[in-house]
């Protein structure tokens, strides 16, 4: 009886083992927790992101989550988010706007941060170099040297007459200062004159432009920045009102009545930023991933505000436009 009983026993446990519908143990799936840190709002790129990640086999819910944080403008806001993540203990901080990346940088020195977008990485001490960052944070620059230059550029071709150039920046926004310097050296190249104007909020604008119809602007710059980026619908509307011809930093602006826009295409730079989280999730360092620069940029055109402004925008323009709102 008592062998009968052991045999008994060894059964069940095999059982219990084997048996389709029994509670076995099975190794729990890791979720790894990835902080998403923007200094502005810019869901479209997340999406984009969040879509790359699930290509690479990051599935939300399964073996991934998410922390999202808008910081909308406001760098208080960014720091204090970016030090949640740290205390959430997040495997790593992707960032969007360099005023993100510099909060989670002073956060912390030890969790990978992998910048979706941003200007100036080595000029504001967040990596080294673009080659080797050496530090904690790499990714994707959404600046190239010659930009700015390149939205002169185009600008000039919708209003060649232009003599008097204005540059609209957020004085809170830490790169856009570099922005500014490389629009007066594009304006000096081509011997137009050069007015800066900086607001610290919101509030600043209605003034911004009223000084700017005071000093006869003719043609202005919209340096891109988390701020300006959600005031872009009464940016385009004010640039109208006030018949100034205006270029700004990606095409949402020109969805929102801008008359043109040209700048990276950030839903590929969000794809890209994907890939860098893959390989440091998988043992890659981040200070040994060099940043790499934007390769594909987008033209918009909105052919209803340059009639608005009496303005002729060149077939040329029109035939190469990625966007044109009619």
């Amino acid at each position: 009886m008592k062998r009968r009983g052991v045999l008994s026993a060894v059964v069940a446990v095999a059982l219990a083992e084997t048996w389709p519908g029994q509670s076995t143990a099975q190794p729990a799936t890791k979720t790894t927790v990835i902080g998403l840190l923007d200094a502005g709002e810019r869901p479209d790129e997340w999406s984009a992101f969040r879509q790359r990640m699930r290509e690479l086999g990051y599935v939300e819910g399964r073996n991934v989550a998410f922390i999202q944080r808008y910081a909308k403008g406001d760098m208080d806001a960014a720091s204090s988010f970016a030090k949640e993540l740290v205390q959430q203990k997040v495997a790593v901080i992707v960032t969007a706007g360099a005023a993100a990346a510099l909060a989670a940088q002073r956060a912390t020195s030890s969790i990978p941060i992998v910048m979706a977008s941003g200007a100036d990485q080595v000029g504001l001490g967040l990596a080294s170099s673009f080659a080797k960052p050496g530090g904690n944070v790499t990714g994707v620059s959404s600046f190239t040297p010659d930009l700015m230059a390149k939205r002169l550029e185009l600008l000039r071709e919708v209003v060649p007459n232009s003599s008097r150039l204005g540059a609209l920046w957020h004085k809170e926004n830490i790169s856009s200062m570099a922005s500014v310097r490389e629009i007066d050296g594009a304006a000096t190249k081509v011997g137009v004159a050069f007015q800066s104007f900086g607001i610290g909020n919101a509030e600043g604008l209605d003034d911004a432009f009223a000084t700017m119809t005071r000093q006869k602007i003719d043609a202005l710059i919209v340096v891109n920045s988390p701020l300006m980026f959600l005031l872009r619908t009464k940016l385009a509307a004010l640039a109208l009102s006030h018949r100034l011809p205006a270029i700004f930093g990606s095409t949402e602006y020109v969805e929102a009545g801008g008359l043109l826009g040209y700048g990276p295409s950030y839903v590929e730079l969000a794809r890209r930023a994907a890939n860098y989280v893959d390989r440091i999730l998988k043992g890659a360092h981040p200070g040994d991933l060099p940043i790499e620069l934007p390769t594909t940029f987008e033209l918009a055109v909105n052919a209803k505000t340059a009639r608005t402004l009496g303005l002729t925008v060149p077939p040329t323009m029109l035939a190469r436009a990625n966007q044109v709102v009619r």
